[in-house]
């Protein structure tokens, strides 16, 4: 038997630790994010960074998720392609090297189109630059990721 929020949609209530992995329902966990988060982009990036400065990437990705769904074209993109990366972070922290590769890839294909003119202070060409960074040295769960979201001020 699923669990099940109230609108009877399938959710998982298993704790889950600071990468999103789900741990045993006795076990203590790192809270998640909450389903109905709602961030103006400026506050979706502050947030997703300081998510990223403590090593939550699956929690970074659910914030810039959000944001992506509440994204209108021709922003979607951009959204989607930074949740990617976080993606692609957690899957290195979880030691997939070749799912952080491909997802790291993609992110950064995804990305590049709004290079020449970001929105929102995103250090597109940067973040591009350290995502691509990131897939090709891909072996090592441990090492750190320093990445910048935005441009610094």
């Amino acid at each position: 038997m699923r669990d099940r929020d109230e609108a009877g949609r399938p959710r998982n209530a298993r704790p889950r630790d600071a990468y999103g992995r789900p741990l045993p329902r006795d076990a203590v966990g790192v809270p998640t994010m909450p389903d109905d988060l709602s961030f103006t982009p400026a506050e979706a990036l502050t947030e997703a960074q300081r998510l990223l400065d403590a090593d939550r990437p699956f929690h970074a990705h659910e914030v810039l998720e959000a944001a992506w769904k509440a994204a209108e074209e021709p922003e979607r993109e951009l959204w989607r392609g930074l949740a990617q990366v976080a993606v692609g972070i957690t899957h290195l922290r979880r030691g997939n090297t070749q799912g952080a590769k491909a997802l790291l890839t993609r992110a950064a294909d995804r990305l590049e189109p709004y290079a020449s003119d970001p929105p929102h202070g995103v250090d597109v060409a940067g973040v591009v630059r350290q995502t691509r960074s990131l897939a090709a040295q891909a072996t090592d769960a441990d090492a750190p990721v320093h990445l910048s979201l935005t441009t610094p001020p």
